[in-house]
């Protein structure tokens, strides 16, 4: 019941920034975690950064310094602006928004939710 939208992938040279967003909605009722992960071909997933709903984000030691994650609450959105990419950032980032939604039968009932992913390739 709860659709996760990304966007904000594509093509970037070396060096350069992209944002990537993620928005929630259906019937949500309250969202914990919001986290980043991407998947490179041939590897498996990883966690890129995760922000809960209060407390300390976190951040793969690889983005750290470069990646920042924030969240929009009443937009149910949460952002990965990614600054001075590398081409070993290239992957298929997926957004993971954790929280509480109503169910078809009215039930208040934990969602786990992954976005559909979206290519971002680093290369000149």
């Amino acid at each position: 019941q709860v659709q996760l939208l990304e966007s904000g992938g594509g093509l970037v040279q070396p060096g350069g920034p992209l944002r990537l967003s993620c928005a929630a909605s259906g019937r949500i009722f309250s969202i914990s975690t919001m986290g980043w992960y991407r998947q490179a071909p041939g590897k498996q997933r990883e966690l890129v950064a995760v922000i809960p709903s209060g407390g300390s984000t976190n951040y793969a030691d690889s983005v750290k310094g470069r990646f920042s994650i924030s969240r929009d609450n009443a937009k149910n959105t949460v952002y990965l602006q990614m600054n001075n990419l590398k081409p070993e950032d290239t992957a298929v980032y997926y957004c993971k928004i954790k929280g509480r939604a109503r169910t078809v039968h009215g039930i208040i009932d934990d969602f786990d939710s992954w976005g559909q992913g979206t290519q971002v390739t680093v290369s000149s």
